[in-house]
């Protein structure tokens, strides 16, 4: 029996809750999780076309990305609180009913601001993921939960690689709303699944809702995020980019004073302190930036023109699909990842993950000559992420009590989130400005490629040595 199990049963004397079976719950939250994940890569296939189809210029059109990201920052760790308070599966249902009424306004809209209403509802769903590890956590085996967290955390990663091929497809065969409806449906199988497969959890944290908290964390990440993120597009100098930075800075500081004064705070300010879970998640912020610019730079690389002397000249369906298998790769190596962290601990996986990393982005570099060496450094890439976004929660988890798994995980998918967009904003400015003409067109250059593969490399060691600062479970305890 596992934690949350005990913990119910201290309560009422016995657990009789109807529970699925195990291979169930696991399929249905890692479904879940693709698909939640599906959404960051969805319009990818479209955003050249985004600007004529929204009768907008290309900046404005640029929210359309954005606002999923940010909604999906905002609101996850206000879900992880939720879901503790109120009943896991319970939010996680609301997260899809989002994702399903964000998709059907895009699907229906034709205009800028109703895409960015939609989107900003898809990318609240985002929080799933961190639930469904949670959930796994209360409602599994112990000898299952290991391997499920692993799965869960890798569908982060997994619906990104496979969705890019498959929108893609979608996008090149039938109109361009035919991408939201597919997400849509999806959207409902899944909430149909949760409705039949996934049992509410016993574990909740009775307290009032921290309204305070939930708006200052929002300022302060919304201004954090839009400054990082429009930074190149604006000028990062401008004084628009510099007021966002200082409110951030100004409300972190002001919203960090807030939660330490609560009583239940919306996020834990002295668990999160906690070396454990404070180098994990700096460690996550890391391994999230080397994560993006993968997803950033090799499809680029693969639809350049040959002309360039470095591309190959594929369509955005080819590059999907040159780049798929890193998908199911992380998938295949996060139970490799559960067994892993079983034997030798979470933090030599998450180290490791880091160092495959390292090794993958340096691979690319010398390996430029032909497609297959690039989805050979792909690929390399995605086995160590596979492993060390399979460790996270496992450390994360280990750190917290259990009434704050959700909350816990929620802010650990943040910190993802963080680096994944700091990420982006730096390699865009790279490429943008390493570049070669080519005839009319301006492109990225040889060495602005090499230079954002070193940036990521440069990233994932950053990982290790944060990893390295985690200290052991019996350290912990120890300190305590």
């Amino acid at each position: 029996m596992n934690v949350a199990a005990d913990a119910s049963k201290t309560v009422s004397g016995v657990d009789d809750r109807r529970r699925p079976a195990p291979a169930l719950l696991i399929a249905t939250l890692g479904t879940v999780g693709v698909v939640v994940s599906l959404m960051q890569t969805l319009v990818i296939p479209i955003i050249p076309s985004l600007p004529a189809m929204l009768n907008t210029s290309a900046s404005n059109a640029s929210w359309v990305i954005t606002a999923t990201l940010l909604a999906g920052a905002v609101t996850t760790p206000i879900s992880g609180r939720l879901g503790d308070m109120l009943g896991k599966r319970r939010i996680l249902f609301a997260n899809i009913l989002l994702l399903v009424a964000g998709s059907v306004v895009c699907a229906m809209a034709s205009s800028l601001v109703p895409e960015i209403i939609g989107r900003s509802l898809q990318g609240a769903a985002v929080g799933a993921i961190p639930l469904g590890i949670s959930i796994m956590r209360d409602e599994l085996p112990t000898e299952r939960v290991g391997s499920a967290m692993a799965i869960m955390s890798a569908t982060l990663g997994v619906g990104g690689a496979i969705g890019l091929p498959v929108a893609a497809a979608i996008a090149q065969n039938a109109d361009w709303h035919m991408l939201f409806w597919t997400a849509a449906g999806l959207g409902i199988i899944c909430a149909a699944l949760i409705f039949v497969f996934v049992p509410e959890s016993p574990v909740r944290t009775p307290a009032k809702f921290d309204f305070g908290g939930a708006v200052g964390l929002s300022i302060a990440l919304l201004a954090l995020l839009i400054g990082i993120t429009k930074g190149a597009d604006w000028g990062w100098g401008s004084a628009r980019i510099l007021v966002l930075f200082a409110v951030a800075v100004v409300v972190f500081l002001g919203w960090g004073a807030y939660e330490l004064r609560r009583k239940s705070p919306l996020v834990d300010l002295r668990v999160s302190a906690r070396p454990r879970v404070l180098f994990t998640n700096i460690a996550s912020i890391a391994v999230g930036f080397s994560l993006y610019g993968m997803s950033l730079t090799f499809p680029q690389l693969l639809m350049a023109p040959e002309q360039t002397g470095y591309g190959f000249g594929l369509s955005m369906v080819n590059a999907g699909l040159a780049l798929a298998p890193t998908g199911f790769v992380m998938m295949l190596l996060s139970p490799v990842s559960a067994r892993l962290s079983a034997k030798k601990g979470p933090k030599v996986t998450l180290a490791l993950g880091s160092a495959v990393i390292a090794v993958g982005y340096l691979c690319a570099v010398v390996l430029m000559n032909s497609v297959w060496e690039i989805m050979l450094a792909a690929i390399i890439v995605a086995a160590g992420v596979g492993l060390a976004y399979a460790a996270m929660p496992a450390l994360i988890m280990g750190a917290v009590p259990v009434t704050e798994t959700a909350a816990a995980n929620g802010l650990n998918s943040l910190m993802r989130s963080i680096g994944t967009s700091t990420s982006a904003a730096v390699m865009s400015v790279v490429l943008a400005h390493m570049t070669m003409s080519l005839g009319v067109h301006v492109l990225p250059s040889r060495d602005g490629f090499h230079t954002t593969f070193f940036i990521a490399m440069a990233a994932a060691v950053v990982g290790i040595a944060f990893t390295a600062c985690i200290p052991t479970k019996k350290a912990a305890e120890a300190a305590s």
